[in-house]
């Protein structure tokens, strides 16, 4: 006789409040962040945040902060995060925005085709990040080490797409992501 296999237990959004508070510190009390760097997971895609866990968890992502917090995560606390943040309303960062630059960064962001992904707004879904209105600083960093690659993405799509860019072209698509609403 074998025993039946039941569905998954559901992510709890309110035991990810719960266990939210942890990362208030850093990422602000509902995710929207305030300092300079951090992004903002207020939003984001579900799978996304619980995947970027993992990846911190597994030390396939590593940060000086992020790292030694997902280590002790379960999955079931990856999955009550990711389901807190996911439902937590995102606010744009502020930041000093070059108008010129947003001009060239959204034409650049059509040239290569960055909804076809992030979907139109650049609000993310699935496992794809939300990058509208994310930290400036953040947005560089990021975009900086795709093209280096010394950041990586699940497929590595994020990579092969930040080689053409050169740092003007990095620094005009940050300014036009990061002044998204």
């Amino acid at each position: 006789m074998t025993a039946a296999v039941g569905p998954a237990p559901a992510a709890d959004p309110d035991a990810g409040r719960r266990k939210a508070a942890a990362c208030a510190a850093c990422h602000g009390p509902d995710g929207n962040a305030t300092i300079p760097g951090t992004p903002s997971i207020a939003g984001q895609p579900t799978l996304f945040t619980h995947w970027q866990l993992i990846k911190f968890r597994d030390g396939r992502r590593k940060d000086p902060q992020m790292s030694p917090f997902a280590v002790n995560l379960s999955d079931d606390d990856m999955a009550d995060l990711a389901a807190y943040y996911a439902a937590q309303r995102p606010t744009r960062r502020p930041a000093k925005i070059d108008p010129a630059k947003v001009a060239i960064g959204q034409q650049l962001a059509d040239n290569h085709h960055c909804t076809s992904c992030h979907r139109p707004g650049l609000v993310g879904h699935q496992q794809i990040a939300r990058l509208a209105g994310q930290d400036l600083t953040y947005l560089l960093k990021l975009l900086r080490g795709f093209k280096a690659q010394t950041a990586s993405d699940l497929d590595g799509t994020m990579t092969m797409a930040a080689q053409p860019l050169t740092e003007a072209d990095i620094e005009n698509l940050a300014h036009f992501i990061a002044g998204l609403e």
